[in-house]
């Protein structure tokens, strides 16, 4: 689902934020990015979603190589995508339900009741439903970032990145999240969490690929979730 050929990705002359990444994500694999802050793991979602282009070498989305994409053609890759951002990038003055609504709406992904259907089954599984018509400002960090999963979900994406998705929860609420993604992969979803949440990891005992100063520094083995 998901391959890096060779990629290396430098923002200046002498700042280099990926050196010559290779690695495969299978579809319907979940899998761990760590590493201390500024090891590229943020960097390497972005050249999955196409918000970078690579320097040098390949990146490749189911079977597509992202770099080739035109600007008309980004938007239909995206839609496959669901992303979390670590700053949420919520409408501060829509509500919860519009939040979410609008992946689907600029997909034109059902009628009006459909999408309200698949809005609602989504923030009850947050644990939302009761707070739908307030505003992101109106919520706390952590309510704000369950709206931001409920949004990269709605669609059923056939690809999950999570950029530090536990960071604003208490253990308990991680773990909540955590099956949240869980039960999304075993649907067929290719999830990509990036954290430095240790216990996060040990927790769920998938595959962990570790990222040291922009290298690959360790690519743990697949995990049969069968076998657990």
């Amino acid at each position: 689902m998901i391959q890096f050929h060779n990629v290396s990705l430098a923002y200046q002359r002498d700042a280099t934020a990926l050196k010559d990444i290779s690695l495969r994500i299978a579809k319907g694999e979940f899998v761990f990015l760590t590493g201390p802050s500024g090891a590229g793991k943020t960097t390497m979602l972005r050249l999955i979603y196409g918000a970078l282009v690579p320097s040098r070498g390949q990146v490749l989305i189911d079977g597509q190589n992202v770099s080739r994409l035109t600007r008309s053609q980004l938007p239909f890759l995206r839609r496959t995508i669901g992303v979390v951002f670590q700053d949420f990038k919520l409408l501060q003055n829509r509500t919860v339900f519009e939040n979410v609504a609008i992946t689907l709406e600029v997909q034109g992904l059902g009628s009006r009741a459909d999408i309200g259907k698949k809005v609602m089954h989504v923030l009850r599984q947050m644990g939302m439903e009761n707070k739908v018509q307030l505003t992101p400002p109106r919520l706390s960090g952590g309510e704000q970032q369950r709206v931001a999963l409920a949004r990269a979900l709605v669609n059923e994406p056939k690809i999950l990145l999570a950029d530090e998705p536990t960071g604003n929860l208490d253990d308990a609420n991680k773990m909540q999240i955590l099956n949240i993604f869980k039960e999304a992969n075993i649907k067929g979803t290719t999830v990509v969490v990036a954290t430095h949440d240790r216990r996060l990891i040990e927790n769920a005992h998938y595959r962990p690929i570790r990222l040291h100063n922009g290298e690959l520094a360790d690519e743990g083995e697949a995990v049969d979730e069968q076998k657990q």
